[in-house]
């Protein structure tokens, strides 16, 4: 079975945890009332604030710029603020419907939580379902899919270009995975670095 992990620790090269702290992810967990999960925080503390591949973002809760605590609150708000219940939504595209949910709320006990976004406006959430969470991704054009495996897991696969953020949406870059800080003043310019080869 594959430890997908490592595959993604191996993929991007050796974690920096320039930012790790255990206790500001105690605070975002308090916060939040909602533990986000153990491989997203080792992935987050390895390399974040970081851009992947272009178009990925990762925040991190101990820093003041892309700040993961603010991001998810800012987003939940956003998300929260659409009239779910007006919209007419056909069978095929209604998220409730589609997987079992009560109902669209964005931060609650039951809801979705907001762990990573793109550039091409798609939205990853966590749902914390008993037994096991699972991801719900919406591409930025009211399309949803849900994906049942770990985050380390999902984000392996988006990184070797399958389609993770619903059908037809692979980002297949060959090569080494590129990799960026996102600036932590306004003129920082981070230059992008690579992580070793892949073999693709």
């Amino acid at each position: 079975m594959t430890d997908y992990l490592a595959a993604v620790i191996a993929m991007l090269g050796p974690a920096q945890n320039r930012y790790a702290d255990p206790s500001a992810w105690d605070r975002l967990h308090k916060e939040l009332g909602v533990r986000l999960p153990s491989d997203y925080q080792v992935i987050v503390d390895a390399y974040a604030p970081v851009k992947l591949n272009g178009h990925m973002y990762l925040a991190h809760p101990a820093t003041e710029r892309w700040n993961l605590g603010q991001w998810i609150r800012e987003t939940i708000q956003a998300w929260s603020q659409v009239p779910w219940d007006e919209l007419d939504f056909d069978a095929d595209e209604d998220p409730r419907r589609l997987f079992g949910l009560q109902e669209l709320s964005f931060g609650t006990r039951n809801g979705l939580w907001p762990i990573t976004s793109t550039d091409r406006g798609e939205s990853v959430f966590l749902v914390q379902a008993p037994g096991a969470p699972y991801f719900i991704v919406e591409d930025g054009e009211g399309g949803w899919s849900r994906y049942t495996m770990s985050f380390a897991e999902w984000l392996y696969r988006y990184l070797i270009g399958e389609d993770m953020t619903g059908p037809n949406s692979s980002a297949l870059y060959p090569g080494p995975v590129q990799l960026q800080h996102l600036p932590m003043s306004y003129d920082e310019r981070p230059e992008p670095w690579y992580g070793p080869d892949r073999g693709m």
